[in-house]
């Protein structure tokens, strides 16, 4: 595993597509932005898994439309 130190409004790139921005740090929480190509699906874990136990056909038809579960209208902004 890599361990990166990054500051608010810093970023880490993956490639040459997705990009992983430090939004905001809150005692021990921490908000990333994260721009990818509508290609890549990206889920928090806990999503991930949801999805590879329910044998993966919403991951497949998400990634196929480009769609995330953890997009910004699936996602409660407080969290």
């Amino acid at each position: 595993m890599l361990v990166l130190s990054r500051q608010r409004d810093e970023s880490i790139m993956i490639g040459d597509d997705v990009e992983i921005t430090i939004v905001d740090v809150r005692g021990d929480k921490v908000r990333l932005g994260i721009t990818a190509p509508a290609n890549i699906p990206v889920h928090r874990r806990e999503v991930y898994e949801s999805i590879k136990r329910e044998g993966g056909s919403s991951y497949k038809s998400h990634a196929r439309h480009g769609k995330s579960q953890d997009s910004p209208e699936h996602t409660d902004p407080k969290s």
